[in-house]
């Protein structure tokens, strides 16, 4: 059994992809997450401190262009974070660590706006100035501690590292376990082909009807096998066709030249085997020609002849072999032009086996009659021999088959029957018997 290169299998391609694009997606939603929750933290403390010193604004009071508190502050624990300034001087300052003292002595005098205490104090302060009748007197600083809202950053980002390797191990497990029944079939349909041998051109993967895409590809590596199949069944029967249908008249040639060399002959029995020689050449062409047009069924072999001429030429062509057997061979009924539908030499062909088989099984006459029937010409050969049954009269059609009839002589491999049905049915025709007292076959051709 054929080894896959580990992690070039479809499967292991696929999963690959679908982790890795699981481990971007979550990867950008995590960072997009904590962007946001920093932002948002960011905003809320801003909000907190504007509402913290709108509040302490509303405690001081300017009588006479002077800064007085309305009410005492106490600052027991250093965290009120609120300082304030007339001028550069501190008239209000907390227990502040001097990082903090030195950030807001900077914002003093100066617009409203926020700032980051620097040195990693965690503190963010905001100075507004106080004015009086609209004339800037001094500036409140308040602050407030970060640190509550870094520590909440960083637990939320331990958290969404954890749902992130979390939900990527599950998402992975659950890829893993999709891909791997969807990529079943194909499991199953490459162990079953590996079975296969090269007799074995009637197993089919055979998944039903398709409902999906590996289904469907199934069903048309199963159209395909078919295909192929018949074309190893064409090629076979044809080989067999060749072997078995040249038997008889390499036979023949061989009997012949070597009874002329046995001894010494006058020239007219020189004459005579030779004669015997070409007509067994001539028998041959026939069956080679037949059997390559027959292999190339599927070329366009349409065309369009006379029907009467092609059924003449027949005719003439065994009436020597009719006057050796005692056989009276006529072409009877009509003699007005039918076209028929199938080039002149293809339906001579067809209808060559036909005759020769009436000539060698009819006792005295065989007839020949030609007819158009709606949108087919029917060739009938009719002799007086002993007919077909009625269980024979489509295994006759077989290679290498002969009926009852046929089993008492020697001549014949039992294969021009078959290849000249064969032969018709390219051309969307078909040759028939029909049982009874007497062999009577029925060519039938499409007519033009």
């Amino acid at each position: 059994m054929t080894r896959l290169v580990p992690f070039r299998g479809v499967r292991t391609r696929l999963l690959l992809v679908v982790v890795g694009a699981l481990t971007a997606g979550l990867l950008l939603a995590a960072v997009g997450f904590n962007l946001l929750l920093a932002q948002d933290a960011r905003q809320d403390a801003d909000t907190v401190l504007r509402a913290r010193a709108a509040s302490e604004l509303e405690l001081i009071r300017t009588p006479g262009n002077r800064i007085e508190i309305a009410e005492p502050r106490s600052d027991t624990s250093g965290d009120s974070r609120v300082l304030i300034f007339r001028g550069t001087k501190v008239l209000e300052r907390p227990r502040a660590r001097p990082e903090t003292q030195v950030a807001a002595q900077a914002l003093a005098n100066g617009p409203t706006r926020f700032l980051n205490v620097p040195d990693d104090v965690d503190e963010r302060l905001l100075a507004v100035p106080i004015n009086d009748h609209g004339r800037r007197i001094g500036t409140l600083v308040t602050g407030i501690s970060l640190a509550p809202y870094h520590h909440t950053q960083r637990t939320a980002l331990t958290s969404s590292l954890i749902v992130f390797v979390l939900v990527l191990l599950f998402a992975s497990v659950v890829a893993w376990w999709l891909l791997r029944s969807a990529l079943r079939p194909v499991a199953e349909m490459t162990a079953q082909a590996e079975t296969w041998s090269e007799e074995d051109l009637d197993r089919r993967f055979a998944l039903g009807d398709p409902h999906d895409e590996l289904t469907l590809l199934a069903r048309t590596l199963d159209g395909l096998l078919d295909r192929i199949a018949a074309s190893l069944r064409h090629e076979r029967r044809f080989t067999a066709e060749v072997s078995h249908e040249l038997r008889t008249p390499l036979a023949k040639l061989m009997a012949e030249a070597e009874l002329a060399l046995r001894r010494e002959r006058s020239e007219s029995e020189y004459r005579e085997s030779l004669q015997a020689v070409l007509k067994n050449a001539e028998q041959l062409e026939r069956i080679v020609d037949t059997l390559m047009t027959a292999a190339q069924h599927d070329a366009q072999l349409q065309g369009v002849s006379n029907a009467v001429a092609v059924a003449e030429a027949v005719v003439a062509a065994y009436h020597d072999d009719a006057s050796v057997r005692g056989v009276d061979l006529q072409l009877v009924g009509t003699s007005e032009a039918v076209r028929v539908g199938v080039d002149k030499e293809i339906a001579e062909r067809i209808l060559h086996p036909v005759i020769e088989n009436a000539l060698r099984y009819g006792r005295g006459e065989v007839r020949v009659r030609v007819a158009r029937n709606g949108s087919a010409v029917l060739f009938a050969v009719d002799d007086d021999g002993p007919g077909i049954t009625s269980d024979e009269h489509e295994a006759i059609f077989e290679p290498a088959v002969r009926g009852s009839a046929g089993r008492s002589t020697e001549s014949g491999a039992g294969l021009g029957l078959a290849l000249s049905r064969r032969l018709a049915r390219a051309v969307s025709g078909d040759v028939e018997a029909h049982p009874g007292a007497g062999g009577r076959f029925v060519v039938r051709l499409p007519s033009a």
